[in-house]
């Protein structure tokens, strides 16, 4: 099939697209600079902002006939004031874009969590972007998920920040919400299995990895694979703002992404609904297994062959996303 990718740079898109080629998939990647990105061989390789509709038809299609399937992993995760706006033209430009260009599908990598007034404001972005993806003619396939375990995710490093520094953490109750984390060799996994399962076409899934955990056991076992011990001190009352305050004193992590981060720790992020094994076989990583394949890719990027070209600026999150660049930048 004939495979359009956003996010092409990205932490999931540049794994995906080597993906794509292995199943014999043509790949078409959708980057805002061109000139900084070395391609898998194979790729055609488009210019084009999302925030600028008349610069994204010529991504829609190959040889003059419309890709079968446009991947949408775009998510203003640290873009700053605004994302909500961003994310949501972006959204209406691609799917309009997709819609003119007669594609048949839309596979979107959006947040897990359930969905109640009381999401964070992130979630509900992705909730919108989802809703938006829904209006066009394309069929929009929607798979869900947690936070994404490997080197490049913004979620991920923070969580290794944390356990890599500190072996006494003092933090709210939200250490004690549970998630479901999933490696993100099983989302490329599920991303390539939905486009070659038809029955998907229209449907909203939930992905996660075989293990539940609260964050203090995220936190745990992740300071365990370093081989360190670690104690938790819960205090009853740490507001969001004091939260993120600490985690950019810990961490490198940027203020938006840090107060992102921390309102998505307030939401249950686990599989409700696993009806994508009906269609879609991944022999789930457990966490442990993830989390030392992601330690050894930190400490020896050289050893991946699938690394974004362009610097990476936000990923899969607690908040229930997935995802990996800003909206409107594609690399």
């Amino acid at each position: 099939m004939r495979a359009l990718v956003t996010g092409a740079t990205g932490f999931v898109g540049s794994r995906l697209i080597p993906a794509l080629l292995e199943q014999g998939h043509e790949v078409v990647a959708l980057v805002r600079d061109a000139d900084s990105y070395a391609p898998p061989a194979g790729v055609r390789v488009v210019e084009g902002d999302l925030l600028e509709p008349d610069t994204l038809p010529p991504a829609f299609e190959i040889d003059g006939d419309p890709v079968d399937v446009a991947y949408y992993l775009v998510h203003s995760m640290d873009g700053g004031p605004g994302y909500e706006e961003r994310d949501r033209n972006c959204a209406q430009n691609f799917v309009d874009t997709a819609s003119a260009a007669g594609v048949d599908r839309i596979i979107y990598l959006g947040g897990l969590g359930e969905d109640r007034e009381a999401l964070s404001e992130h979630l509900k972005s992705r909730r919108e972007v989802e809703r938006i993806l829904a209006t066009g003619d394309p069929a929009l396939t929607t798979l869900r998920a947690a936070i994404i375990v490997g080197a490049g995710s913004a979620s991920f490093e923070v969580i290794y920040g944390l356990a890599s520094r500190l072996p006494v953490m003092t933090t709210p109750k939200w250490v004690d919400t549970l998630c479901q984390p999933i490696a993100i060799d099983d989302v490329v996994e599920y991303l390539v299995g939905t486009l070659d399962a038809p029955a998907t076409a229209g449907e909203t899934f939930e992905i996660g990895g075989p293990n539940v955990l609260t964050y203090a056991e995220i936190l745990r076992r992740t300071r365990h694979q370093l081989g360190h011990t670690l104690r938790i001190v819960r205090v009853p009352v740490l507001s969001p703002e004091l939260s993120a305050k600490w985690l950019r004193l810990v961490t490198d992590v940027n203020p938006y992404l840090a107060r992102s981060l921390v309102e998505g720790l307030r939401n249950t992020v686990i599989v409700e609904d696993d009806r994508i094994h009906d269609h879609v076989s991944v022999d789930q990583t457990p966490f442990e297994v993830a989390v030392a394949r992601a330690i050894d890719e930190l400490k020896h990027p050289e050893r991946r062959t699938d690394a974004p070209q362009t610097p990476r600026t936000g990923n899969g999150s607690p908040a229930g996303s997935g995802d990996e660049t800003p909206a409107g930048k594609q690399s």
